[in-house]
């Protein structure tokens, strides 16, 4: 996979790709596949911000197909609803990529449903869209779905007794797993797939360290993590180079199914894309499994057992 940048996506033309985020790597997740013909669909919280990117990606390129639609994944009522809108006038997804999220805020904050607000968003957010939009996924040509971790995933663990950072808040140390959740899932979520003959492909990707505005927009003024972002720009690759392990995950042919693709140069910090080392947190299959069943007990996410239990999702039914 030597050189792979987004000139080797190959055509999406009738494939639609779901891309949760608006802006950074979510907004260059989505201009080249508009860009390769793909019906994208831009998933966010903020209707100025989405509208405003399906603008600039217009601009970009004159005849997408692209549109936006609120999701707020702090919210599993949110979640419920941006499905029921897809079912009005689609049937299938070809494409998911799993990318919005929330990075340390100085101060414990908590979700809609009471999850503390990264791990509910980076996460359990996802895990709830993801079961939500299975039967659309189900429904398409050679599904993949394309969560994205973070190099921060290796300092991560899952905590089962305190899953929602109740007895200490750090920013840090509870964002960190929370992209190993990510990790993890992905991996469960291909296994599974695998298991009970959902036909879909799961894929996990992180971005390196790229230059966006999570950072910026959720750490407090004088976090280390924000001076970092501020003072020393070099380490941080631009945002178009970071979303590409990401869509080398949802489009290319030789992209592995229980694969982990990141940058690959400099630690994995920047660079093109390649297979990246996991985690050994990411490859307990029993911490998986156990996170699994407990991200349906919160979320109340319900994913099928077997190939058929299908849920219909026809247009308008």
């Amino acid at each position: 996979m030597t050189g792979w940048t987004a000139s080797d996506i190959p055509s999406q033309q009738g494939r639609t790709a779901v891309v949760t985020g608006t802006g950074g790597l979510c907004f260059e997740d989505a201009l080249p596949l508009a860009r390769s013909g793909g019906d994208v669909v831009l998933a966010g919280r903020n209707p100025r911000k989405g509208a405003d990117a399906v603008a600039r990606i217009r601009d970009v390129v004159p005849k997408a197909t692209i549109s936006f639609e609120r999701l707020d994944l702090a919210s599993l009522k949110s979640i419920a609803e941006f499905a029921e809108r897809l079912r009005r006038d689609r049937s299938s997804i070809d494409i998911l990529i799993n990318n919005a999220g929330v990075m340390v805020p100085p101060r414990r904050e908590v979700t809609k449903d009471g999850f503390e607000l990264q791990l509910g968003t980076n996460f359990l957010g996802h895990f709830a869209l993801t079961a939500r939009l299975l039967p659309f996924l189900r429904n398409g040509s050679r599904p993949r779905v394309v969560t994205l971790s973070s190099i921060a995933a290796r300092g991560g663990s899952i905590n089962f007794g305190d899953l929602n950072a109740q007895q200490g808040y750090k920013p840090m140390p509870v964002y960190n797993p929370s992209k190993l959740a990510c990790l993890m899932f992905a991996l469960e979520l291909e296994r599974r797939s695998k298991e009970n003959g959902w036909g879909l492909t799961s894929i996990a990707a992180h971005p390196g360290i790229s230059r966006t505005d999570l950072l910026l927009n959720a750490s407090g003024k004088y976090s280390f993590e924000r001076i970092m972002r501020t003072l020393l720009p070099f380490m941080f690759q631009p945002a178009a180079q970071g979303a590409l392990p990401a869509l080398y995950a949802a489009t290319a042919p030789e992209a592995r199914g229980g694969g982990y693709y990141g940058p690959d140069r400099m630690g994995e910090a920047r660079g093109l894309p390649g297979p990246t080392k996991m985690p050994d947190a990411a490859l307990d299959d029993a911490a998986a499994d156990r996170l699994w069943r407990c991200s349906e007990e919160l979320t109340g996410a319900s994913f099928p057992e077997a190939a058929n239990d299908r849920i219909s999702v026809g247009v308008g039914t």
